[in-house]
């Protein structure tokens, strides 16, 4: 199947097979290794990225159901020379270790923050408390680290939300 779709502001009109996962799409055939392939099943978010400004696993999102949408990875999130002010604060707050995971971790905080609240955390869903730690530990429980640098994640994105 044909497909045309914006990744990280270009557009790219592709040839796939209508099983191929966004993922496989974004690295093998448009070389955007930022995503990674960690579990395949959708359970660790290694591969998160935006879809239409909305996170999602892309080993789950069949690439053909992304016709006419705009994805953006973490190799899209700089603006040009710039770090994105959630990249930034990675850095300066260390939280990473290995890496492997950081590219989701960071594409699914950059959803998150655009996502309405509150959460199942919160006590009385009426009152959005903000992001809290704990909200923001919610939030992002979708997203493993294997290393544990779960501290220092939470702190990096509580210095960049609002």
């Amino acid at each position: 199947m044909n497909i045309t779709l914006k990744v990280n502001g270009s557009s790219h009109s592709v040839r796939v097979d209508p099983r191929m996962s966004l993922l496989d799409l974004l690295r093998e055939r448009l070389g955007l290794i930022g995503a990674k392939k960690g579990c395949d099943h959708g359970q660790c978010g290694a591969c998160t990225v935006l879809i239409d400004g909305r996170r999602a696993n892309s080993c789950l999102a069949l690439a053909v159901a992304t016709d006419g949408s705009e994805i953006v990875t973490v190799e899209g999130l700089m603006e040009g020379d710039e770090l994105h002010p959630l990249q930034a604060a990675f850095i300066e707050h260390d939280a990473f270790q290995c890496g492997y995971c950081t590219p989701g971790q960071l594409c699914s905080a950059v959803g998150m923050l655009g996502e309405p609240g509150p959460s199942a955390v919160t006590g009385d869903l009426r009152e959005d408390p903000g992001l809290t730690p704990e909200e923001i530990r919610e939030r992002m429980s979708g997203n493993l680290c294997r290393c544990g640098a779960y501290v220092n994640i939470v702190s990096a994105i509580a210095e960049v939300a609002p």
